[in-house]
């Protein structure tokens, strides 16, 4: 199965070494940050540094032309990807021998919900969560199908991957998080999730329900929740405590939005796009959850895009609904984690690929090469090599 590593621009500007280190891991592809989120990333075998602080979401490339004068735009980087990072590190990968495909980090912008409040999720309480832009409201669509083509069709990539090209919610790795004192669990994450800004509160009227009707039973039924009742039954848990009709009509407003949106963001990538070029989304079958892997429903996805990238760090089982659905060239990229200190186990990678290769993925994603210790990356040479 083809191989492709995540890798930041930062991991190889400046570290000459770099890319033949990563070509050498047994990989034909580096899947390379062009916009990404706010993050503090371990760089430890940089000759010029060890920690990378992107303070917050940007480009890593020089802004275009088509931001003129538009209220929602995206942020340059600073001084941790200054210039045309992505670019250098994309030129220098290449030289390399390795296959360049962008990866783009779209609906998670804490910067954006910080300067313009009002493009953020609002949740029943009326609390906004900054780190997520409510994809149904129009201006905040058209930023984010405009941000796909451009970061995704940069000078030399072969294909792109779209990261949170969907609904963002409550979860979000955030700096010194203290969310987790109560077990949402699946039904109380989606109940948190579900956004009451005027786009979304006009969305739910179009399906016959009354938007202060609907926040005062996501209220109600969430407060169970708050006092430790254990919440473990996912979706028929939501509608228990909403009703079917009312459940079913938040998911007809929340499924009709993320699909639209994606359709659009993969056509205006198409459109920018040469002949050939791949487009992926990082993905998860179950269409209500939220995230950097979008809840999707994958006969629709994999009719949209070219293949998807999946979660399978704790198993492969999601593979299964995409590899139902699967065309011939449809490339389902099961994705592992191979850094051992967050939860990766790059000494089982041979056996997790053939695992993911049973259930019907055709490539694998190697998170991350740039994050990896020397020993990670060892184990990782040898799972590739024995392929």
């Amino acid at each position: 199965m083809k191989a492709s590593a995540f890798v930041y621009p930062w991991d190889v500007d400046g570290d000459p070494e770099a890319p033949a280190r990563i070509a050498a891991l047994g990989v034909g592809q580096v899947t390379l940050a062009s916009a990404y989120h706010s993050t503090r990333a371990l760089t430890p075998r940089h000759p010029r540094h060890r920690i990378v602080t992107a303070e917050y979401a940007a480009v890593l490339y020089p802004v275009g032309d088509r931001w003129a004068g538009r209220g929602l735009r995206p942020y340059p980087a600073g001084r941790w990807a200054p210039g045309n990072a992505y670019g250098e590190a994309a030129e220098a990968l290449a030289a390399a021998g390795l296959e360049v495909h962008t990866w783009v980090v779209l609906a998670h912008n804490s910067r954006l919900g910080a300067e313009h409040p009002d493009t953020s999720v609002v949740n029943a309480y009326g609390d906004r969560y900054p780190w997520a832009p409510c994809i149904a409201q129009p201006a905040t669509r058209a930023y984010l199908v405009d941000l796909a083509a451009e970061a995704a069709v940069r000078p030399g990539a072969h294909g792109t991957e779209l990261e949170s090209l969907g609904w963002y919610g409550l979860q979000h790795l955030h700096a010194h998080d203290k969310t987790s004192g109560v077990g949402l669990g699946d039904a109380g994450q989606y109940l948190m999730s579900l956004c009451f800004c005027p786009a979304c509160r006009a969305g739910y009227g179009e399906q016959g329900l009354d938007a202060d009707g609907l926040a005062a039973a996501v209220r109600d039924a969430l407060e169970p929740l708050w006092r430790g009742a254990a919440d473990d039954g996912g979706w028929p848990t939501v509608e228990k405590l909403l009703g079917q009709d009312t459940a079913a009509a938040t998911r007809a407003w929340r499924d009709t939005t993320a699909r639209t949106l994606q359709e659009q963001a993969v056509t205006a990538v198409r459109a920018a796009a040469p002949d050939g070029f791949q487009i992926l989304l990082h993905a998860d079958p179950v269409p209500y959850h939220c995230g950097a892997n979008v809840g999707v429903d994958p006969a629709h996805i994999l009719s949209v895009a070219d293949g998807v990238v999946v979660p399978c760090t704790g198993g492969t089982a999601l593979l299964a609904p995409f590899a139902e659905q699967a065309r011939e060239r449809t490339v389902l990229a099961a994705n592992f984690t191979v850094v051992s200190g967050m939860g990766g186990s790059p000494g089982t990678l041979a056996a997790d690929a053939a695992r993911a290769r049973a259930q019907g993925a055709t490539e694998l994603r190697l998170y991350h090469a740039g994050l990896a210790s020397d020993d990670d990356l060892g184990a990782v040479r040898e799972a590739l090599a024995a392929r």
